[in-house]
């Protein structure tokens, strides 16, 4: 999960799947990772009202930590999912040559027609937090059945 700063979008996004992958007893199977496309925030925490967001609905961010997007990132994870366009853009360049195709939008996995998961600092009703974790559930929720698919398909294949 990454966006610019990787103290409000991406550490949510990264606590709801967590969270659901939890659930389903996926911990073995399913690793999950937020970063920044930025340095502005590195070593931080969550914004608090992240943090009391996603805890008024179940999920824990307080253990997260702000970091860049790393080379690694795109040689250890099958996805590389951008929180917004902005986010897109800069993870395609700087993508290796054939991981490219592994960087995609969350909300590609959103029924919603968004494409991406808008800023919450500038809601317009100080509801922003919460509509970045209604957004950002229904996609998570999307992605977890598409990765269920995925590993049951690789387990019929051993």
């Amino acid at each position: 999960m990454v966006c610019l700063g990787n103290i409000c979008r991406s550490p949510t996004a990264h606590g709801v799947l967590e969270k659901l992958i939890q659930n389903k007893g996926l911990t073995d199977s399913i690793e999950v990772e937020s970063a920044g496309t930025s340095t502005y925030h590195l070593g931080d925490h969550p914004d608090p009202r992240s943090i009391a967001a996603a805890r008024r609905r179940g999920y824990s961010l307080e253990q997260q930590v702000a970091r860049q997007v790393s080379p690694n990132d795109f040689e250890e994870f099958d996805y590389v999912l951008a929180m917004d366009i902005d986010n897109l853009h800069h993870l395609v360049s700087v993508a290796p040559g054939s991981s490219k195709a592994k960087v995609q939008l969350l909300l590609d996995y959103s029924a919603g027609a968004t494409e991406s998961v808008p800023d919450p600092y500038f809601g317009e009703d100080g509801q922003g937090f919460e509509k970045v974790l209604d957004l950002v559930e229904d996609a998570c929720g999307r992605l977890l059945e598409q990765l269920q698919l995925e590993l049951s398909i690789s387990e019929t294949e051993l």
